[in-house]
């Protein structure tokens, strides 16, 4: 593994990345810990800050353009910054099995799943766990 990559790119790519790394390994910690208390709300704060980080940062990524500067990553992001604070809004009105789906999604679909496209050959994150 060589962070050499990672390090070397824009700074809206490590903005992106290390948010993503770190949202990443939060959401896990969430997931495994017992809900509802407050350690579980104020890293949940913290994960859907690091979430908007990582939707917004993506805006200045343009390295697969389909539509102008945007590729269909972004539409990833626009929807993560449709569906977090409709989670978020759920957990407010108590409506909790609803909030946990959202933020489960959210996780598993906006981080692991796109994630894993981020190795991809040619990407920055194949040249950082692979090699050039």
């Amino acid at each position: 593994m060589d962070l050499a990559p990672l390090l070397d790119a824009s700074p809206a790519i490590r903005l992106h990345a290390f948010s993503a790394i770190a949202a990443l390994a939060l959401g896990t910690v969430q997931l495994v810990a017992p809900k509802g208390t407050l350690p579980h709300r104020t890293f949940g704060w913290l994960w859907s800050g690091l979430m908007a980080t990582v939707a917004v940062s993506s805006f200045w990524i343009n390295e697969m353009r389909w539509f102008g500067p945007f590729g269909p990553i972004h539409l990833l992001s626009l929807y993560v910054l449709w569906a977090l604070p409709m989670a978020l809004l759920r957990a407010h009105r108590s409506d909790i099995p609803r909030h946990a789906a959202g933020m489960t999604g959210l996780f598993y679909g906006g981080l692991v799943l796109a994630g894993l496209f981020t190795f991809w050959p040619g990407r920055i994150m194949h040249e950082v766990l692979f090699g050039g």
